[in-house]
């Protein structure tokens, strides 16, 4: 009976006397060892995870344990890396090919991989976003639920409706989530500019802009726009010149107005008045939602209405009615 597995002359592992290209018993016992250290790194990471579970737990952190958990995957992913390579490069001096055809292949054919891998440590270092900041990456605005090797993951919200028929469309007329889930390359990082909402300064300057008739009190209109603006922005004003001082000392920054403003336009049909504050870059809807509920309601009482466009008909041409006579 032919034996099933065998050594042939050569050295070579054989199976049913057929010799197995590139194997022998060296080469099975680095194979069987590296398997090993697969599964005990695998092991590990495991149990690490489940200790930094234990440790968080009760904490509502979540840049603490997104930090655990990537330093976790970065360890266990160098250590893997070393023991492998231990176990089949056991002579220094036999790295430079394998390493030099990697290199090649990789700038060859791997080119957006190797990108995006370079845009992951860019934005381990914490310069550009951290998990959970608000952002726009590659056309996708949201805030960061999960980092990868490659790959960033937003949980997307809407558009203002300035923006709102720019590509990707949405249906959501404000910013608020959309409920569907992005992945983007982090190679992106290096195409596109990153907008950040959150990171230095979580505030941003809002405007809502009202249109009233000339003939109108504009006197009491503005009044009414900066007392419902500050009704509802004063303590975000002093909370925003708080982070915009420690954003001066990190940047050259020039002072900025964080009282609530109104600027006035002169158009053709009306007397547009825009007021400007400063909101938190989450809850906008709310607070313009409530502000323009008041500003409603002061409007109704001074008796002052919304301007729109209108159109008046001054001259007609004359009329010329004629008919068949009448048999």
């Amino acid at each position: 009976m032919q034996q099933v597995f065998g050594v042939g002359p050569r050295g070579n592992l054989e199976v049913f006397g057929i010799p197995l290209l590139g194997m022998n018993p060296d080469t099975g016992w680095r194979l069987l060892l590296s398997v090993s250290a697969i599964v005990l790194v695998w092991l590990l990471a495991k149990a690490l995870r489940a200790l930094t579970r234990a440790v968080l737990r009760g904490r509502d952190d979540v840049r603490a344990r997104f930090w655990t958990r990537q330093a976790v995957q970065l360890s266990t992913t160098v250590l893997l890396l070393l023991l492998l390579l231990s176990i089949w490069f056991d002579r220094p001096g036999r790295l430079a090919m394998p390493i030099g055809l990697l290199t090649a292949g990789l700038a060859v054919a791997l080119q957006r991989v190797v990108l995006a891998l370079a845009g992951y440590f860019v934005i381990l270092s914490g310069k550009v976003f951290n998990v959970g900041d608000r952002i726009t990456m590659g056309g996708v605005r949201g805030d960061v639920i999960a980092l990868g090797y490659t790959r960033t993951v937003i949980m997307e919200m809407g558009q203002p409706p300035a923006v709102q028929e720019d590509d990707p469309a949405m249906w959501i007329g404000a910013r608020q989530f959309t409920g569907r889930i992005v992945t983007i390359t982090n190679d992106k990082l290096f195409d596109e500019p990153v907008y950040n909402y959150t990171r230095d300064f979580p505030y941003i300057w809002e405007e809502i802009r009202l249109p009233v008739r000339y003939q109108d009190d504009r006197a009491r209109a503005e009044e009414i726009l900066l007392q419902a603006a500050r009704r509802h922005t004063t303590p975000v004003a002093q909370m925003g010149r708080e982070a915009l001082q420690n954003m001066r000392r990190r940047y050259f920054v020039q002072a900025a107005d964080l009282e609530p403003r109104v600027f006035l336009r002169i158009t053709d049909n009306w007397l547009e008045l825009a007021v400007r504050f400063v909101v938190p870059e989450h809850g906008i809807r709310e607070i313009k939602d409530a502000i323009s509920r008041d500003v409603l309601a002061a409007l109704d009482q001074a008796g002052i209405g919304v301007a729109s466009a209108t159109f008046e008909v001054t001259q007609l041409p004359p009329l010329r009615v004629s008919g068949a006579p009448r048999a």
